[in-house]
């Protein structure tokens, strides 16, 4: 069970630093074509903005899941301590965690008046972007795909997953 969790936390990092290098790529594109579209022809097309914008959103979402498996996320400390300290410093740490995902997971799918209607994804899949026509819930699913692959990281960090992915990410 701890080998699966710790393999399934590096499939969605492989996965979650593929789709932040294809969104990096449509956001640089998009930009270039604006840029290019703007000041050589000055006829930019509509949507270029638009998908500028919503590629940054899964680039910094999917960056911000990746940084949390490579442990770039911020710590409140790193005391020297034994086996109970560092066990401790954890527990604080994933509870820091918790109270930042489990709100914001819950009113993905959860509205305020306790329906998907009135939730954050059941407002999303119900409209569109301006320039694209796109539905909207495309860009919604950034944040509860990011916070719950943030969630499975942290499982496995629990579950044994101490390697130290931060040359990875530098590199």
């Amino acid at each position: 069970m701890r080998a699966a969790l710790i393999s399934l936390s590096d499939a969605l990092h492989a996965a979650t630093r593929l789709v932040a290098l294809v969104m990096l790529a449509v956001l640089v594109g998009a930009v270039s074509l604006q840029v290019i579209a703007r000041y050589g022809f000055s006829a930019p097309p509509v949507w270029t903005e638009e998908a500028a914008r919503y590629a940054m959103i899964w680039v910094g979402l999917m960056g911000a899941a990746m940084s949390f498996k490579a442990r770039f996320d911020p710590a409140l400390f790193t005391p020297k301590t034994g086996r109970r300290g560092r066990i401790a410093l954890r527990a604080v740490q994933t509870l820091f965690v918790l109270i930042f995902t489990a709100p914001i997971l819950y009113y993905s799918v959860i509205g305020t008046n306790g329906t998907f209607a009135r939730s954050f994804l059941g407002r999303a899949i119900r409209s569109t972007s301006g320039a694209m026509d796109l539905p909207m819930i495309w860009v919604a699913a950034a944040v509860p795909v990011a916070f719950t692959v943030i969630l499975v990281h942290l499982a496995a960090r629990w579950a044994g997953d101490a390697r130290d992915l931060k040359s990875e990410l530098l590199t």
